[in-house]
């Protein structure tokens, strides 16, 4: 099962090329900062723009950083049946400890058909599934019914909800019966989820305050609730900033101002600037988060 702290980790870029020794030491820097999981070549991680040589060194880099100290998972995501398969077997043969598989986007499959996709992505591969809902970046939401029926099929271990109905996890910790990771994907409601019964989170701000986010979802699970409001209050408006561009931009730009990765993002996407070269993003200043590249 996978819970707590899980990073939707950035893909460091330098001269359009992936920066291998930065992203290791992206992935031990979160080993230490108490990370408990990492995600891989999702929408936070570009990776719909890496090509598939590309998406292999990501996840073979990132596996061997972190050296099964944390498990690291695969985004798998494609509106083709066949190509998602092909993802998910390529991960488990990589050495994923899971896949991350959104929705099939642009094709706007029914239901039925959403249904089957995932049924046949479980028996081409034994690979544990986190299901995306993402209704923001592909049109369909998907419902309690589907939702619960997905939860069925053996290999689907979990959920990482991006919607914004707060009625959907209530709902289906009421019809899902299985041992099931119920994971936000949506950081400015990320407290309002744990108290729904939440397991963690998918995180894109965890990439900026690693130490911050893992020790707010802590004190929620040890009901050290004066330390989680305190924390929470803290990282809101960090949520809301890295929020006012498309992600990954004003991510890429935070984490470089820790001196992590390049200010780099591969087009269509552009990069963010902030006047004067200061160390805030939009605003927030990361030293007085306590958020520093060391």
């Amino acid at each position: 099962m996978f819970s707590g702290s899980i990073v939707a980790l950035i893909t460091p870029f330098f001269q359009d090329q992936v920066d291998e020794a930065a992203l290791r030491a992206l992935v031990e820097w979160h080993v230490q900062e108490g990370t408990q999981g990492i995600v891989v070549c999702g929408c936070t991680g570009e990776g719909a723009l890496l090509s598939p040589q590309e998406r292999r060194q990501v996840l073979s880099v990132s596996v061997d950083a972190a050296g099964k100290r944390i498990p690291v998972i695969m985004g798998c995501s494609s509106p083709s049946t066949a190509e998602a398969i092909q993802m998910v077997q390529e991960a488990a043969s990589l050495g994923a400890a899971g896949a991350l598989v959104v929705t099939p986007y642009y094709v706007k499959p029914m239901p039925e058909g959403i249904f089957r996709h995932f049924q046949e992505i479980t028996k081409a591969s034994p690979l544990p599934l986190i299901i995306y809902n993402n209704p923001g970046r592909v049109v369909i939401d998907l419902p309690v019914s589907l939702l619960a029926r997905l939860a069925t099929l053996p290999t689907v271990v979990g959920v990482k909800d991006s919607g914004t109905d707060m009625r959907r996890l209530p709902q289906l910790r009421q019809v899902v019966s299985k041992p099931f990771c119920f994971l936000s994907g949506d950081d400015p409601t990320v407290t309002a989820y744990l108290a729904k019964g939440g397991d963690g989170a998918i995180s894109t701000t965890a990439n900026v305050a690693p130490k911050l986010y893992q020790e707010m979802i802590g004190a929620w699970q040890k009901q050290d609730f004066l330390k989680f409001s305190t924390i929470r209050d803290r990282l809101f408006p960090l949520h809301e900033a890295l929020l006012m561009e498309t992600n990954p931009s004003p991510l890429k730009f935070a984490v470089s101002l820790l001196g992590k990765c390049r200010n780099e993002v591969r087009l269509p996407l552009v990069p963010v600037s902030a006047p004067g070269g200061n160390r805030s993003v939009g605003g927030v200043t990361l030293v007085k988060l306590g958020v520093s590249g060391a």
